[in-house]
């Protein structure tokens, strides 16, 4: 008997139940009860996902539940990964939340504490759980809507405590409804060709519709799916929402909602429409590219911590998409091996970024709390303050920058083995395209390690730089245990990624890449079976610790050798000389905070390379004193880093907008009969479409 049906009607039992308890309950209580009832959310929808992983399938109609349409449901592989990832970003936030709401001296906390934010949050949990699970259109929107509403009324949480978050819900609330408009008149379309809204009538009937009508159901759908996932250009949404959020709901929006869009792309793309043209995959691929390049380079330029997390994530779904795209235009160049590859490796990233991102910003979120600072500028010294928190965060850094041991390294790395072995697949287009996405993962690679260890550096290692640093004080049990859940899973990803290889095959095929098995080998190593490689990141950890091991003996050897220090008498001397000498200052005293890199000083190098692309505003206002024009009183230089691609695209329309309004502001006039005189031109103005029309 399939754990699916009862898993998933636990999980709905448990989140409706959240939300009266957070309505109704004592705020002593509040906290521990809605964090439990959570937790146990992605318990019973992390256990559904994984026993879909392992090869059980689930279908059902609910009858009635919906009027006109009915209530489908399913639950496949590719559901289950999504689901499974779900529920176990779920049970860790849903831990961290209850230190996070429930401890004292707290900054910023108190918005998610409050009855409003308690009641949404284990229905925004569920919605991610079971939007997977849709198995019809009018299922999927109303539970695309669930997800799209509960996660708004959470980022306002802490409206009345910054006005920025007012302005962060309204940019949300308008980028994720103009997805869902898109996302409805797609499938609308679709539906009434196919002639059937379940998503099996829509698999029966897409060879039956015209490739215009299908090439504009999976524009208007991607373009939707692509915006929930926070891609350039229509990530404008993302940089405001993730900051202004709470640190629990930004956790569960990066790693667990984005990954939605990406569960969209897939399904529509390959298992309802059953691929499609080059062009298709080519302007996705195009959308990963600029999503990963240009989401990493904001990131490096920013100083918010959580802002910088929130560009990167722009960068991570930038490479997943790059992925999902070379899978597409493999399988319409007929390589299905490689496209089940380049497929495998976008949803095994999409399983590492979420565990790094969450670990990152629950650690920000400690950060935080603890600080009520979230500008790197401001920050340092948190390395002797925050231990663990510090610990915590570098190895969600590791995950983040791609390199061995962090576990996005080996997502990253079967991304470059499809593009590689991609050449081999004939064509102009390949031969121009792949090379270019190459050379995008190996730039958004290196960049990413300056970003991170920007982060890490400036916020953590480097002298505090403002009172708030210096006092500030270690999270609590239940924040660190959330975290180092999420800290665990890195590591289970980063040594053992074969245990995920049957679970992403199954997740393959599911989206109709059938017959090919790309990633097999057992827990310890990863083989790949469509060209022929095996990596074994025990091994690759080992070499390291060896190669390390070789550099530090030859630079003590070396060292020794240049001072004369016979081998046995070096380390009592060497350790002399560092405990009883002052460093030489050069006359100019002890090193304060203000020599120390800051985030804006240490990204300037990288500003100038890409001065042309990021076209950073400066200014310099110089106020002499009354007495004299010739002398100085004060200087104020101010260097700021805008997002270009919302100035140069955003701002025109919205001020067209504005003066649209203004315009319009005139027909307003306050008489009663000019209104009446609008409302009967419309109406045939109306009729008179609809007769012509028809």
């Amino acid at each position: 008997m399939s754990l699916i049906p009862a898993a998933l009607a636990t999980a709905t039992v448990l989140g409706v139940a959240g939300a009266p308890a957070g309505l109704v309950l004592p705020q002593r209580v509040r906290g521990w009860v809605v964090g439990v009832l959570t937790a146990g959310v992605g318990v019973a929808g992390g256990t559904a996902g994984v026993a879909a992983l392992g090869g059980s399938g689930w279908s059902a109609e609910v009858p009635g539940l919906l009027p006109l349409a009915g209530t489908y449901l399913a639950v496949d592989a590719l559901s289950g990964l999504f689901m499974a990832v779900a529920g176990v970003v779920v049970v860790a936030a849903a831990v961290y939340g209850i230190g996070y709401v429930t401890g004292h001296g707290s900054h910023g906390s108190h918005g998610l504490g409050s009855r409003s934010a308690q009641a949404v949050l284990p229905l925004f949990a569920l919605s991610l759980l079971l939007v997977p699970a849709a198995a019809s259109v009018s299922t999927f929107l109303l539970l695309w809507e669930l997800m799209a509403l509960s996660s708004l009324l959470l980022v306002l949480a802490e409206h009345q405590a910054r006005p920025a978050v007012r302005e962060a819900g309204v940019w949300y609330a308008v980028m994720t409804h103009l997805g869902l408009v898109l996302l409805l008149a797609g499938l609308s379309v679709y539906a009434a060709q196919a002639g059937g809204e379940t998503f099996a009538a829509l698999r029966a009937g897409t060879a039956g519709i015209s490739p215009t009508v299908r090439g504009l159901v999976f524009v208007l759908t991607a373009v939707a799916f692509t915006s929930k996932a926070g891609l350039v250009p229509l990530h404008a949404w993302l940089p405001r929402a993730h900051p202004e959020a709470p640190s629990v709901v930004s956790a569960l929006m990066s790693a667990a909602m984005v990954n939605l869009g990406i569960y969209g792309l897939v399904r529509v793309g390959f298992d309802l429409l059953g691929g499609g043209p080059a062009w298709w995959w080519l302007l996705v691929m195009a959308m990963g590219g600029l999503s990963a390049v240009y989401g990493i380079l904001q990131a490096a330029m920013a100083s918010d911590l959580k802002r910088l997390l929130a560009y990167s994530t722009s960068e991570n779904m930038g490479l997943v998409v790059l992925g999902v795209g070379a899978a597409g235009l493999f399988a319409h160049a007929g390589n299905e091996a490689l496209a089940g590859l380049a497929l495998a490796a976008a949803l095994l990233h999409v399983v590492n970024h979420a565990a790094f991102k969450a670990l990152l910003f629950g650690a920000a979120g400690s950060v935080l709390r603890a600080t009520g600072e979230r500008n790197l500028d401001l920050l340092g010294g948190l390395r002797a303050r925050m231990p663990f928190t510090a610990g915590l965060f570098a190895v969600g850094a590791l995950g983040a920058v791609a390199l061995p041991p962090g576990n996005g390294f080996i997502s990253e790395w079967l991304l470059l083995q499809s593009m590689i072995h991609g050449l081999e697949v004939p064509g102009v287009t390949t031969a121009l395209v792949l090379p270019l996405a190459v050379a995008v993962i190996a730039l958004s690679a290196g960049l990413a390690a300056a970003v991170f260890v920007k982060a890490l550096g400036v916020g953590f290692f480097a002298r505090p730089r403002g009172e708030q640093a210096t006092a500030a004080e270690e999270s609590p049990l239940l924040m660190l245990v959330g975290m180092g859940l999420l800290a665990a899973l890195c590591a289970a990803l980063a040594l053992m990624p074969g245990l995920l290889g049957d679970g992403l095959d199954r997740a393959v095929e599911a989206a109709g890449h059938t017959g090919t098995r790309p990633v097999a080998g057992g827990g310890l190593r990863v083989r790949l079976e469509a060209v022929s490689a095996t990596l074994s990141p025990l091994w690759v950890l080992a070499a390291l610790m060896v190669a390390l091991g070789a550099v530090m003996a030859t630079v003590g050897w070396a060292t020794r050798r240049r001072l004369g220090v016979p081998p046995a008498r070096a380390k009592p001397r060497a350790w002399g000389r560092r405990t009883q000498a002052r460093l030489w200052d050069c006359g100019g005293g002890a090193p304060t905070p203000r020599m120390a890199y800051t985030a804006t000083s240490f990204a300037e190098p990288l500003q100038r390379v890409f001065d042309d692309v990021l076209a950073p505003e400066q200014d310099v206002d110089v106020t002499p004193v009354r007495e004299s024009t010739y002398l100085v009183e004060r200087v104020e230089f101010r260097n700021r880093v805008p997002d270009r691609i919302e100035h140069r695209l955003y701002r025109p329309v919205l001020d067209l907008l504005a003066a649209a309004g203004q315009s319009a502001r005139r027909l307003a006039g306050g008489s009663v009969h000019t209104y009446l005189g609008y409302g009967f031109v419309g109406l045939v103005t109306l009729l008179v479409v609809l007769v012509v029309g028809w």
